[in-house]
């Protein structure tokens, strides 16, 4: 049959398919599957746990001190050669601390908790307003280049769904040449197998969902 055409030839009008009730039933149940599958998978697809062996062990700065006790652990049994701590300045209660920047009060934290001096260094993250993640990686390899460190195996340890993201930008930052593995501390602020139960578990998972999209499809590194 040919279509029937309106309007001097301009519009004609077709056929087309449309879904019965027994059809939006399954694509209902469908999307409602993809959609179990995303909030159950989000927060194990970042919170990436994968470490390379040996090399030099990096710890983000902001890590609450049960992480750092654990920082501790990996870096005796993992044959690393140094630990370094980045961290940005600390904008809260500053004038009352001896400590301007949280690398050099983790890297003190470390210390007190029976860590040598020899082998922990701090390095401030400079003050930026943006992607201070990667900030923190640029002066990382900058301080190991500076100090004829040849290591090139680079493991970072992070808290819980902020690992994928470190992975990414420290991988981007340190380039060809290097590998970059992640070590993920789980979060004991919430249930990480239950995390939409809680306003902190989903305040940490979409909003670090949020912040990896941006990093892996948006970031540019400056030049």
């Amino acid at each position: 049959m040919k279509p029937n055409k309106r309007m001097g030839g301009l519009f004609q009008r077709r056929e087309c398919l449309v879904p019965t009730l027994r059809g939006c039933v399954v694509l209902l149940l469908v999307v409602a599957g993809l959609v179990v599958f995303a909030v159950r998978g989000a927060h194990s697809f970042l919170a990436v746990n994968d470490p390379v062996p040996g090399g030099v062990l990096v710890a983000e700065g902001w890590l609450p001190d049960y992480a750092l006790a654990e920082t501790i652990a990996e870096f005796r049994h993992g044959r690393y050669s140094q630990l370094v701590v980045t961290g940005e300045q600390i904008e809260h209660g500053e004038p009352l601390s001896e400590y301007k920047n949280f690398a050099e009060l983790d890297t003190a934290v470390l210390v007190h908790l029976g860590l040598s001096t020899n082998v922990v260094q701090a390095i401030p993250t400079p003050r930026v307003r943006r992607d201070r993640t990667y900030a923190s990686a640029v002066a990382v390899k900058n301080w190991l280049i500076q100090h004829g460190v040849a290591e090139t195996n680079i493991n970072i340890v992070s808290m819980g769904t902020h690992s994928r993201r470190t992975r990414l930008l420290f991988s981007d930052a340190f380039g060809k040449g290097y590998k970059v593995g992640i070590i993920s501390i789980q979060n004991r602020r919430y249930d990480p197998n239950r995390w939409w139960e809680s306003s902190e578990g989903v305040r940490t998972v979409t909003g670090e969902m949020i912040a990896y999209c941006y990093a892996r499809f948006l970031f540019r590194p400056p030049a």
